[in-house]
C-alpha cells in the first residue's frame, strides 16, 4: 500500500509512536523517525522492523531543542531521498498540576516539544513534501473532554488542531492532505505507570466497547489516512477513541 513511499515519524520509539512506525513499514514506507533518550527502545525499534523486512532509521534529536525539528526533517530527507508523509507524534508529557502550579519552564517545555516543533517540522514538509503527500498530526481526546490538571498539555494539543485546519486549506491544492489523529485511552506504559488499575478499569468501561485502546488501533487509523484510500480526507480531526468522548 505506502511501497515506494517515504515517511518522517517524530517521537518513535515507544508506545503509539513506534505502532504508527511498525505499521507503515509494514506497509511498505522507508521511516526515518526520531527518540529523545532511550536508545536501546529505538534500537529494538529498528531490529523488529528489520526483522520482518522493512526499512528504518532512528535518529537522536530532542525536539525541545530549536534547530532539531528541522535537522530530522533534513536527515531524513538526506536518508530517503524525498519526502511523502510526515506523522507528528512526540509529545512530552508532566505530572498533572492545575495551572495556578503550574511552572513557566514547564508550560514552555510542554510546547516546544508539543506544538513548536509541529509546526517547523510541518513548515519544512509545506516547502518540500512532494505532492500528494501526507501530514498526520496526533492530537488527544482532551481537547474536547478536558481534565483538571493538564492545561498546558491541553493547550498545546489544541493549537496542533488549528495548525492542521489551516495547513489543509493551504497545501490542498498540491492534493497533500493534512489531518489529525485524537486517541482517546490508550494501553501504553506512560498510561500504566500513571494512573492506578481501577482507574484504567473504569475509563475502559466507559467506552462502548468495553476496552482501552492499543497503540495499533491508533497506528490502524494513522494507515489509512497516510495511504491511498485516505486521499479524499483533509482538515479532519479523527477521534480514535473506541466511542469515549
Amino acid at each position: 500500500m505506502l511501497k515506494d513511499k517515504t515517511a518522517v515519524v517524530t517521537g518513535g520509539s515507544r508506545g503509539i509512536g513506534r505502532a504508527i512506525v511498525e505499521r507503515l513499514c509494514r506497509d511498505g514506507a522507508d521511516v526515518v523517525f526520531n527518540y529523545a533518550t532511550s536508545e536501546e527502545a529505538a534500537a529494538d525499534v529498528v531490529r523488529t522492523v528489520q526483522a520482518d523486512g522493512g526499512k528504518v532509521r532512528a535518529v537522536r534529536l530532542d525536539l525541545k531543542e530549536p534547530d532539531a525539528p528541522e535537522q530530522l526533517m533534513e536527515v531524513a530527507e538526506e536518508h530517503l531521498g524525498g519526502l511523502d508523509i510526515l506523522v507528528n507524534n512526540a509529545a512530552l508529557s508532566f505530572s498533572p498540576a492545575p495551572i495556578a502550579e503550574t511552572e513557566v519552564e514547564v508550560f514552555d517545555s510542554v510546547m516546544a516539544v508539543n506544538t513548536r516543533s509541529v509546526f517547523l517540522t510541518m513548515r519544512h514538509a509545506a516547502r518540500h513534501l512532494r505532492d500528494g503527500g501526507r501530514i498526520v498530526n496526533i492530537s488527544t481526546l482532551n481537547t474536547v473532554r478536558p481534565v483538571p490538571g493538564i492545561g498546558p498539555y491541553a493547550a498545546s494539543k489544541g493549537a496542533i488542531e488549528q495548525l492542521t485546519a489551516v495547513a489543509a486549506r493551504e497545501l490542498g491544492p498540491r492534493g497533500i492532505t493534512v489531518n489529525t489523529v485524537s486517541p482517546g485511552a490508550t494501553d501504553t506504559e506512560l498510561l500504566r505507570g500513571t494512573n492506578p488499575p481501577q482507574a484504567l478499569q473504569a475509563v475502559a468501561g466507559m467506552t462502548p466497547l468495553g476496552r482501552l485502546g492499543q497503540p495499533s488501533d491508533v497506528a490502524d487509523v494513522v494507515a489509512f489516512l497516510a495511504g491511498p484510500d485516505g486521499g479524499w480526507i483533509t482538515g479532519q480531526n479523527l477521534r480514535a477513541t473506541g466511542g469515549l468522548g
